[in-house]
């Protein structure tokens, strides 16, 4: 939480964000993605490293979903999270396998 706060006080132009949540809590959680979501005119460019991809793709205006080191997945975050081949886990819960993309 720190280091996403003090990246954003110095009002970069782009900022990569690998993974900002992990090992947080799921409050902590919704406070980083609440933190990087708002869209502003003129704002800030981010790209956001997410196994999560369900949470990272509910606030992506674009979005690449990868799947063994190749775009698998490309579009609309929104477009993204109704794609059919999306719609299976994504590795993040605990015995949950990822979902095979077409490639």
């Amino acid at each position: 939480m720190l280091a996403v706060g003090r990246a954003l006080m110095s009002r970069p132009r782009f900022l990569l964000l690998d993974e900002p949540s992990l090992g947080l809590a799921p409050l902590l959680v919704k406070e980083v993605f609440h933190l990087i979501h708002p869209p502003q005119p003129g704002g800030v460019t981010i790209l956001l490293v997410k196994q999560n991809a369900a949470a990272a793709l509910k606030i992506a205006h674009y979005g690449y979903v990868l799947s063994t080191g190749r775009v698998a997945l490309e579009g609309a975050g929104a477009e993204l999270s109704a794609h059919p081949s999306y719609s299976r886990p994504t590795g993040d819960e605990p015995g949950a396998e990822a979902p095979p993309f077409p490639s």
